[in-house]
């Protein structure tokens, strides 16, 4: 491993680009001072931010260009507009050329999986592009994935999908054989669609060393951390992502409302303010922010557009982390083991 992690940020990505962009990677290089940057985008406003943290500027290269892709940009207008210019390619094309490990975009989610998948081109033996990220449980973290980077998929799409995650949290987590789940509306074998009972018989077939599939997860087995990897595709996993994240605002709302209600209830928080801080970081999505786009050759994270500094700063670190550890190695190395995905035998 180099002893540097270089990490490629797009700039300009995001509903407030640099205003966050900068002060988040700020943030990431204290706790990890191993850590450069190339950061691609408008140099005149880069550098007026860049002037406030002077260590990442130390750390930092600057790489100009005033073409930046739109949060409303489909992606066929991206690839048409920014293509070889724009922050992002550009992010994206310093992974293939080697000048960096990983890209790190708040931008137009559609964007970045059309210009990465053009770029950066699909590993042997996967199809397309997965977005997985950590997700909170009751029992530590799992790895969910699609959470949308594509819509639908056939039993071999979900197989491929179980091993890219596996690999994902065995770096991440340390397990030599993680468990894995299908989510499904129900955990009897008879229930679901078609495509999920086939990847189901496929997992049980193969028994592939480097997982251990345990069956269907209920949308309740998410946050019960039921298996170390979840796996849907994409259409369902977003939804699961949306309705997650916006449930956890509904009850820190109800919790605030209700403590602003009386006298008595905010003697209460006072007293207990340590557990309602602990509370309000489980259940801020900014905590866990930073999906990896699986299934590339290259590594890129996708942050929420929406994110603050210390949002995107996680984000930062979810790609520092997946160079860090050779997660690109690790999926590769699954992916070839015995010579095929999933064995012709039991295809």
């Amino acid at each position: 491993m180099p002893q540097k992690v270089r990490i490629a940020l797009d700039a300009m990505g995001g509903d407030a680009g640099a205003a966050v962009v900068i002060p988040g990677a700020a943030i990431s290089l204290k706790r990890h001072p191993d850590t450069e940057f190339l950061l691609f985008g408008d140099s005149a406003l880069l550098d007026a931010e860049l002037a406030k943290y002077p260590e990442l500027k130390a750390a930092s290269r600057v790489v100009h260009t005033d073409v930046a892709v739109s949060m409303d940009d489909k992606p066929s207008q991206a690839l048409r507009r920014g293509r070889k210019n724009s922050s992002m390619w550009l992010a994206i094309e310093a992974v293939k050329k080697g000048e960096a490990g990983v890209a790190v975009s708040a931008g137009n989610t559609g964007a970045l999986v059309a210009m990465a998948r053009f770029c950066l081109r699909m590993q042997a033996g996967i199809d397309r592009p997965a977005l997985a990220a950590v997700w909170p449980t009751m029992r530590g973290n799992s790895v969910v994935l699609d959470l949308g980077a594509t819509i639908g998929g056939d039993a071999r799409h979900l197989v491929a999908l179980a091993v890219m995650g596996s690999a994902m949290a065995s770096v991440l987590f340390n397990l030599e054989r993680p468990t894995v789940g299908l989510l499904n509306i129900g955990v009897e074998e008879m229930k679901g669609h078609e495509e999920i009972r086939e990847a189901a018989e496929l997992l049980r077939a193969t028994n592939l060393p480097q997982l251990d599939y345990i069956g269907f997860v209920e949308g309740d087995g998410i946050g019960r951390g039921d298996a170390d990897v979840i796996v849907s595709e994409g259409f369902s996993g977003n939804i699961a992502l949306k309705a997650t994240e916006g449930t956890a605002r509904q009850i820190m709302t109800f919790l605030r409302n209700a403590i602003e209600k009386s006298f008595l209830a905010r003697i209460g928080y006072l007293l207990a303010r340590g557990a309602f801080r602990e509370l309000r970081d489980k259940l801020d999505p900014g905590k866990s922010n930073g999906s990896v786009l699986l299934g590339l050759n290259g590594i890129v994270v996708k942050s929420h557009g929406g994110t603050d500094a210390e949002g995107f700063a996680s984000a930062v670190e979810v790609g520092y982390e997946m160079v860090h550890f050779d997660l690109l190695t690790k999926i590769n190395q699954m992916l070839n083991r015995d010579g095929a995905l999933v064995p012709e035998s039991a295809a």
